[in-house]
């Protein structure tokens, strides 16, 4: 076994590799950023090494900088994790060349599955089912275009060199082709420095389903059973669950056999997952294979009590897999959300910013056994892997995940539960989250029923985004009651001389608190009129014209409070920012501004004809000049943000008169990009 290790890589799976080796007595070294310096996985590594500036580009992706670290420190191996040059062959050749073991699959493997096109072919020599579609090397674009029109719409055009859903479109109509291949082949070469695409058959409600693959030099070849990945949003993943749940057991063997036969085929080494797309009745099809450890690994950890990382680490020392295929055991069932910082009623956009207030359920954080497993040798129910701590930023240079919430349970039904609760205890403050929208999905019917499908947000539109009917009353008295402390108000049962501020010599006193609901789906004022009877009695609480006795006291912990409201009672944390009050309770969470009256009111500027970003980004593609007349959702500019593109178009029809940014210019979130004159249509 290796004595110190290097980890290429960042955030939640930097740490997370760097759990199992202290677990095991190995000495890691973390590589960082500018934007890093401070980040969690440098604090979790014995060592830490700078390699550049605060891009990608500029760090994670510089093959030469890695080694040179790996080199200084003595790591006799480096660990890629995923993302970055987790699949770059040329990373690991360099690693080979420079004598440190590259824990991952040889680089025939990496380049044999690199090219999506490659793969499907060698997957049709090892008879591994293939979806009908075009993968050969002639990327002229009538030729493409023919191609799509024979294979029959939709379809699915794909950067061959592509993954985590950069590259990708679904093409309807044969009118819609030439612009989708090009904005396609415009993302494929920004993330990947390749922009040869495939095209494939869009199967209409499929399932995404993979299975792990495990090989080691000496012959020996597993799957340790299978995940359904099907709910995601922009082709990228949300929740994944092991085993997959309703696939009867025939199939599922002969999913696995065809992922190991997958692997057989490239002479594969290490850990790698096989995706298939699966149709309702049954049928699967080869998508790819990704020569790394996955994301959603912790799933099929929960499910196998098994430490995917040491079996990296062993089979990267050249020593057998750890179990045979008879002895790998499935155990109940687990299911992960990714919880991100971005808009999901924007399009999912990128949310950058500062994390104020991080709180997460408790549990086990990474493997401190095998698996998750915790020092009392119980299996822990709720995981989370994080890379980032209360205090820390999430920048617009690398993937906007906050945490991974992994549950386990003895059935889906225990597990979807106890995600359900777990979900309920996360507060975020400082940025935007997916967490209720997380929270609207395990709580729909397709996805409790298992009804799973790769298009399931899309069909659910509607009811996964309708403005949410919240506790609102409850939660503005649990706001009340933080700023009344704030202020120096008396709770119940406190002495009067505790809160001079509302001590009158003759007679009770009352203020109103005026309030503005903040959030995705709402922005209304309220008033609640609070009157506190004269030596210390009972106080109440006047809004929508009842009034009702209204006592309040602090909870256990930080940020607890309780109120009452006549006959009911709200138990909920309030974290105070500045004059914003968010509050969580009842399993929501919601924000309110306290409408201070002693201070200065802000000016509003009128946004009529003001194209703001929605996120901070780069700008790759003006679509208009000056003068030009565009209707409503004409196309204007697109942005690049997280390797991801976002077309932004004409909220209104009018003239540009002025185009702000140029292409490659980099904009802040809400900047001005063009003048649009709405008079002159």
């Amino acid at each position: 076994m290796f004595n110190k290790i290097l980890i290429a890589n960042r955030g939640e799976i930097a740490c997370r590799v760097a759990a199992t080796c202290k677990r095991l007595g190995i000495a890691s070294v973390a590589v960082y950023s500018d934007a890093d310096a401070k980040a969690k996985h440098v604090a979790a590594c014995d060592e830490a090494v700078h390699i550049g500036g605060a891009t990608a580009a500029e760090s994670y992706l510089r093959i030469e900088r890695i080694i040179e670290a790996a080199r200084a420190t003595g790591a006799q191996a480096v660990h890629p994790g995923y993302g970055f040059l987790s699949e770059n062959k040329d990373f690991a050749q360099a690693c080979e060349a420079a004598g440190i073991v590259f824990i991952g699959p040889p680089v025939a493997a990496i380049a044999a599955m690199g090219s999506k096109a490659a793969a499907k072919a060698l997957m049709h020599a090892a008879a591994v089912p293939l979806v009908p579609g075009y993968h050969g090397d002639n990327q002229d674009p009538q030729l493409l275009h023919r191609e799509a029109d024979a294979i029959g719409y939709p379809v699915l055009l794909k950067a061959s060199a592509g993954g985590g859903g950069k590259g990708m479109r679904v093409v309807e109509r044969s009118e819609d082709f030439a612009a989708a291949l090009t904005s396609c082949k415009r993302e494929a070469a920004s993330s990947f420095g390749n922009d040869r695409v495939l095209i494939e058959k869009y199967l209409t409600r499929p399932r995404h389903v993979e299975v792990q693959v495990f090989a080691d030099r000496h012959g020996g070849a597993v799957y340790l059973f299978d995940r359904d990945c099907s709910v995601q949003r922009r082709h990228q993943k949300v929740l994944e669950e092991a085993p997959a749940p309703g696939l009867a057991a025939e199939i599922k063997r002969e999913m696995g056999e065809a992922a190991v036969a997958a692997a057989r085929a490239v002479n594969y080494v290490g850990a790698g997952t096989v995706e298939f797309i699966m149709t309702g009745s049954g049928d699967f099809y080869f998508m790819e294979m990704n020569t790394r450890l996955q994301v959603e690994h912790p799933v099929t950890e929960m499910v196998t009590g098994q430490d995917l990382v040491e079996w990296q680490l062993r089979v990267a020392a050249d020593e057998p897999l750890p179990l045979t295929q008879q002895q790998l055991k499935l155990d109940g069932h687990a299911i992960e959300a990714r919880i991100y910082a971005e808009h999901p009623a924007r399009g999912f956009l990128p949310s950058t910013g500062t994390l104020k207030h991080l709180r997460m359920p408790e549990g086990v954080e990474f493997a401190i056994d095998a698996g998750g497993v915790g020092e009392s040798g119980r299996k822990a129910p709720v995981r989370i892997d994080s890379g980032v701590r209360e205090g820390d930023a999430i920048t617009p240079y690398y993937d906007p995940m906050i945490a991974k919430l992994i549950v386990h349970g003895a059935t889906r039904e225990e597990a979807l539960a106890r995600l359900k609760r777990a979900l309920h205890a996360c507060e975020v403050v400082g940025l935007h989250t997916n967490i209720e929208f997380l929270q609207r999905i395990v709580t729909s019917e397709p996805f409790a029923t298992g009804d799973l499908d790769t298009g399931l947000i899309e069909r659910h539109h509607d009811a996964l985004f309708a403005p949410a009917k919240k506790p609102f009353k409850e939660a503005l008295a649990l706001a009340c009651a933080a700023l009344l402390t704030r202020e120096g108000g008396t709770a119940h049962g406190a002495s009067p001389w505790d809160a001079l501020s509302h001590w009158r010599l003759n007679g009770g006193y009352t203020q109103t608190l005026g309030w503005r609901n903040i959030g995705d789906h709402s922005d209304n004022e309220s008033a609640f009129t609070v009157r506190f009877a004269r030596n210390g009695g009972t106080q109440t609480l006047d809004h929508d014209g009842v009034r009702e006795d209204f006592t309040w006291s602090n909870g256990t912990g930080q940020h607890a409070f309780c109120a009452t409201i006549g006959n009911a009672r709200a138990t909920g944390r309030v974290f105070v920012d500045g004059d914003t009050f968010h509050v969580f309770c009842l399993g929501e969470a919601q924000a309110f501004e306290w409408q201070n009256l002693l201070a200065h009111a802000a000016d509003v500027e009128g946004g009529e004809g003001r194209l703001t970003a929605p996120m901070p980004g780069k700008v790759i593609a003006v679509l208009v000049e000056p003068g030009a007349i565009v209707e409503k959702g004409t196309p204007l500019i697109v942005m690049e943000a997280m390797k991801m593109e976002h077309t932004i178009g004409a909220p209104t029809a009018g003239t540009v008169s002025e185009v702000l940014y140029a292409v490659g210019d980099q904009v802040a979130d809400g900047a001005q990009l063009l003048v649009l004159d709405v008079q002159s249509v």
